[in-house]
């Protein structure tokens, strides 16, 4: 049926297996290690590939659920974050001005 829409998963499955492999290497396991003292968790990403790869094999809705489920706690997990700049709620009052590039600042 031409235009039908269907629900895909968010991420293709291979992308789920190659975010595992690199949660498992050693150099990110000593990076996760140095910046927060424990051990990554990588177990989620093997979890949402086999959903994914079920998803593909049989569209089950509980495939579906995990994924979206996986993909919204790391969504608000990113949320938790605070951002290192503030954003503008306007451009600066001189923004058209041109930049004194070729005069030295004291």
């Amino acid at each position: 049926m031409a235009g039908s829409l269907t629900w895909r998963p968010p991420r293709l499955c291979d992308a789920y297996w190659d975010e595992y492999k690199h949660c498992k290497s050693l150099r990110h396991r000593f990076h996760h290690y140095y910046t927060y003292g424990t051990s990554p968790l990588c177990q989620q990403w093997k979890d949402d590939y086999k959903a994914c790869k079920e998803w593909e094999k049989t569209q089950s809705t509980y495939a579906k659920e995990c994924l979206l489920k996986s993909e919204r706690s790391r969504f608000f997990e990113q949320m938790n974050f605070t951002p290192v700049w503030e954003m503008r709620k306007s451009p600066p009052s001189d923004w058209h001005m041109p930049l004194n590039e070729d005069k030295p600042q004291t």
